[in-house]
């Protein structure tokens, strides 16, 4: 055994050091750990066996314990107890070989002593202790021979791959992949009746390795042409829909389908005909046109109805041409009708209790999808448009008459007439000027949110709602397209318009937030409809914005009209709208906050100057609105704290972007300063957040409690991401010269340093932050010191600051030595203090330069940097063993306490 461990030693030596010094001292270790081993086994069985022999002597009785009352006789005699006459109250004595005269004593039977208990066996060894005894205990050269053969026959495979010896054709190897799917598949067939999940398992997978197969072979390996593997994924795909139905196997008609749909797309080669194309995805929605005949299965219905409109949308977009129409119009219609009569059949199809469930998705999906690639293969030409629109109410009409006499298909002939009504109330503005509709249908749509809320008629309501769905469709159909018909901003058709719009969302809006109820639907309606207003109402200013202001005054106007959206909305916040209307007109005032945010970094992306001219304006303009709006928040204490944070940040990027775009062009201030220099603002709010609060917490003093913690926390997350950044930089401190500690990268991690460290020991901190407070400082010591030396080398030796830093000699003799040293304070003053995790990071610490040492300071031993870095190591262990050579003591719980008391 300690030969074997010789050797492996002298191996492993040899392969980490490659010198005969490394086989030596491995060697010699394996030696050690051989006789370590030896004796960590050898006392493991002594004390198996003391535990076993103190456990029997327990169990095992005494000669006392067989007696009622033990005595102790000279060696001559032996004392017994006579057995008691019953009147007798003390037992007799009787001495043996007594005299003659005497009569015998009469002997007392034998007792037999209780058998001792088993001691118990000795535990288990545990899942490591067998591991390792695998490889040291038993015929270990049996093993390890097994193991470096199971290597050597690795390697042997591998080299005759490599050398070509077990090449294959690569036709072969499809062909032998595509029989053993068509075996599984059969084998799943057989097994469909006793096992039937297990045999739709392996069908899937067998299809799937086949489809798999087929497009490798004619994508990747070229060994079939187009035409053969589109036949055969076609032959695969009917072999698939057959298998699903016999077996009502609905997966598996989903498998199908989508390698159906996926065929044409895996075999294509970019010249086929569209006409083909459509041509076959008719056939295959056929199939689910039969399949819906006999199966009620909506997903795979759902499924063709996505797959088939996906890809037709996507070929329209990439290579429909208007002389293309009349070859891909028929196709569109026969889609539509296909995916009219499936829910049809969905519906006969289903079960008795579901007859009532119709397929909403396909039923109204199917009309609107059809009338928009109607509408872009026709251009969006308006009255022809419309004539399809008409075609359309009349076909639903129809379809509708004909079921009126079916009581089971009510519900599907009330959903056909009311498609037919909207197709032909939808044809009406399509024929007419789309801007001059959508007002109508606003104002119209108000009225009937108003009567139906008033009257209790869901109709009506539901009908207001879709006006306005129909009057934002028709704007945006009006400014596609066309110019401004008018060069006045504000007064224009197309902003007026939409002002008649964000009316009508803002009446609906109001209605329903006083006569809706209390329904969570009512509620519901009303916050979507101020939503929708809103949005309308800030994308036509951002359109009169982009139409009518200049590049240079766009932002400002910007800023302005976010401030002026801000205060209105907070305004009518401070009146308490009912329900949650009021909640979330409140909290738009910080979401408003937010995108003069976004603005203003974009200023400062954009390179422009933010305190001049009408920006200058503009930011006084938000600055008044902005202060009025935080006053009428104070009824919503979280939206208001929301918007003092966006206000706090406001400020703090505004001076930012200031300073910045006025350094950005300095060609005499180097990129570390710039940054410092820009990076002033946030830190001095961080500074006034943290020492004094107060003097920023107007207008919101009384929250300051709740918005003064997450102020803070966002500032040090960037703050902390900028010092990450410095960590990395190079510390060029032009136009002055480099100084140690004096440059301006280590000034500004200095600066975050020191608002950390208020932070950990501010009352607002959480304990358990509180209590990481030597942690964190340390993993900063060890960063910044780190840092710092890398830039002192980089700057006073002249080592370029890329990755010839890793490879200097001196960089490493200088982590070496500065590690070690911070290694030794932590390790001796953890010791001293009694501070046992200090002194555990300072062990820790010497490990790891322990460890740099062994794999990269040994590269440098032949020059004297590489020496430094051993001496350095070694002078400094010294140090510590002199200084501090045991860890501080653990100290005592209360129960050891109480155990050590005399």
């Amino acid at each position: 055994m300690y030969f074997l461990w010789m050797v492996v030693g002298a191996v492993l030596g040899a392969i980490a050091g490659q010198s005969v010094f490394a086989a030596l001292s491995g060697t010699v270790l394996g030696l050690l750990w051989a006789r370590q081993s030896t004796l960590s086994r050898e006392l493991r069985d002594t004390r198996a066996t003391l535990d076993a022999l103190a456990a029997g002597s327990k169990s095992a009785p005494t000669p006392a314990e067989s007696r009622p009352f033990p005595l102790v006789a000279p060696p001559a005699a032996t004392v017994v107890a006579a057995p008691m006459p019953v009147r007798d109250t003390q037992p007799s004595l009787v001495i043996d070989n007594p005299p003659s005269s005497l009569p015998k004593p009469v002997p007392e039977p034998v007792r037999a002593s209780p058998p001792a208990s088993p001691p118990p066996p000795p535990s288990g060894p545990t899942l490591l202790e067998r591991v390792w005894g695998w490889f040291t205990e038993g015929n270990v050269p049996v093993k390890i021979g097994m193991l470096v053969l199971f290597a050597g026959v690795a390697a042997l495979l591998k080299y005759a791959s490599d050398s070509g010896l077990l090449h294959v054709p690569i036709g072969l190897r499809i062909s032998l992949v595509a029989v053993a799917a068509i075996a599984a598949l059969g084998f799943g067939w057989r097994q469909r009746t006793e096992r039937r999940v297990f045999a739709l398992s392996l069908q899937g997978g067998a299809i799937g390795v086949l489809l798999i197969t087929i497009f490798a072979a004619f994508r990747l390996y070229d060994l079939l042409p187009p035409a053969a593997a589109f036949a055969l994924l076609v032959l695969l795909v009917a072999g698939i829909g057959v298998l699903a139905v016999l077996q009502d196997a609905l997966a598996l008609a989903v498998l199908g389908l989508l390698a159906g749909f996926a065929a044409p797309i895996l075999v294509s080669t970019g010249s086929g005909s569209h006409v083909a194309l459509f041509s076959y995805y008719a056939v295959l929605n056929i199939a689910v046109l039969a399949i819906a005949w006999v199966r009620s299965w909506r997903v795979l219905n759902l499924l063709g109805f996505i797959a088939t409109f996906g890809v037709g949308t996507a070929w329209g977009v990439l290579r429909y041409q208007h002389e293309l129409f009349a070859s891909t119009e028929p196709f569109l219609i026969l889609n539509f009708l296909f995916y009219l009569v499936i829910p049809w059949l969905h519906v006969l199809r289903a079960p008795a209790d579901r007859r009532l469930v119709i397929d909403g998705s396909l039923l109204f999906g199917n009309p609107i999808v059809s009338l928009l690639l109607q509408g872009a293969l026709l251009r969006w030409q308006g009255q022809s448009l419309a004539f399809s629109a008409l075609i359309a109410a009349a076909i639903y009409v129809f379809v509708a008459f004909s079921v009126r006499h079916r009581s089971g298909l009510r519900l599907l002939r009330d959903a056909w007439a009311v498609l037919a009504v909207s197709l032909a109330t939808l044809a009406v503005p399509l024929a007419l000027s789309a801007g001059v509709t959508g007002s109508i249908f606003a104002l119209e749509g108000a009225g009937l949110i108003w009567l139906g809320l008033k009257q209790q008629r869901a109709l009506s309501r539901w009908s207001g709602l879709a006006l306005q769905v129909f009057a934002a469709s028709a704007l945006l159909i009006a400014r596609t397209g066309h110019a401004y018909d008018t060069m006045l901003p504000l007064l224009n058709g197309d902003f007026v318009g939409a002002l008649l719009l964000v009316a009508a969302a803002f009446a609906g809006s109001t209605f329903y937030a006083r006569w809706g109820g209390d329904t969570s639907t009512q509620r519901l309606i009303s916050v979507a409809l101020y939503g929708w207003g809103l949005g309308w109402w800030l994308l036509a200013c951002h359109a009169e914005i982009v139409h009518f202001a200049g590049p240079s005054m766009r932002l400002a106007w910007g800023i302005a009209l976010l401030a002026l959206t801000a205060w209105g909305v907070a305004e009518v916040a401070q009146r308490r709208p009912p329900h949650e209307l009021g909640k979330v007109i409140a909290f738009t005032v910080p979401a408003l906050f937010a995108a003069v945010l976004l603005l203003l970094i974009q200023c400062g992306v954009e390179e422009q100057q933010l305190l001049v001219g009408w920006r200058l304006l503009s930011v006084a303009f938000a600055a008044v609105l902005g202060w009025r709006a935080l006053a009428c928040l104070r009824a919503y204490p979280l939206a208001a704290t929301l918007a003092q944070l966006a206000w706090l940040w406001r400020w703090g990027v505004i001076f930012t972007v200031a300073i910045g775009v006025a350094f950005i062009g300095s060609r005499w201030l180097s990129t570390n300063w710039y940054v410092v220099l820009a990076s002033i603002p946030l830190l001095l709010l961080l500074a006034l957040a943290l020492w004094q609060p107060r003097w920023i917490a107007s207008p919101l003093s009384e929250l300051l409690p709740q918005w003064r913690p997450p102020l803070l926390h966002s500032l040090l997350m960037v703050l902390g991401a900028l010092g990450l950044w410095a960590l990395l930089q190079d510390g060029d401190a032009a136009p002055l010269h480099y100084l140690p500690l004096l440059n301006p990268v280590d000034v500004l991690l200095l600066l975050i340093a020191l608002c950390v460290a208020r932070w950990l020991i501010d009352p607002a901190t959480s304990p358990a932050l509180r209590q990481a407070r030597p942690i964190m400082l340390g993993v900063f010591v060890l960063l910044f010191t780190t840092s710092a030396t890398l830039r002192g080398v980089h700057h006073l030796a002249g080592v370029p600051w890329n990755s010839a830093l890793s490879d200097s000699s001196l960089a490493q003799m200088s982590l070496t030595v500065v590690w070690s040293a911070l290694g030794l304070l932590a390790w001796v003053w953890g010791s001293r203090r009694g501070q046992r995790l200090v002194w555990l990071a300072g062990a820790v610490m010497m490990g790891v330069v322990l460890a740099k040492l062994l794999l990269i300071d040994r590269g440098h031993l032949g020059n004297l940097f590489g020496i430094g870095s051993f001496i350095a190591y070694g002078l400094l262990c010294t140090v510590i063993g002199y200084l501090a050579p045991a860890p501080p003591k653990r100290p005592l719980s209360s129960e050891e306490e109480a155990a050590h008391a005399p």
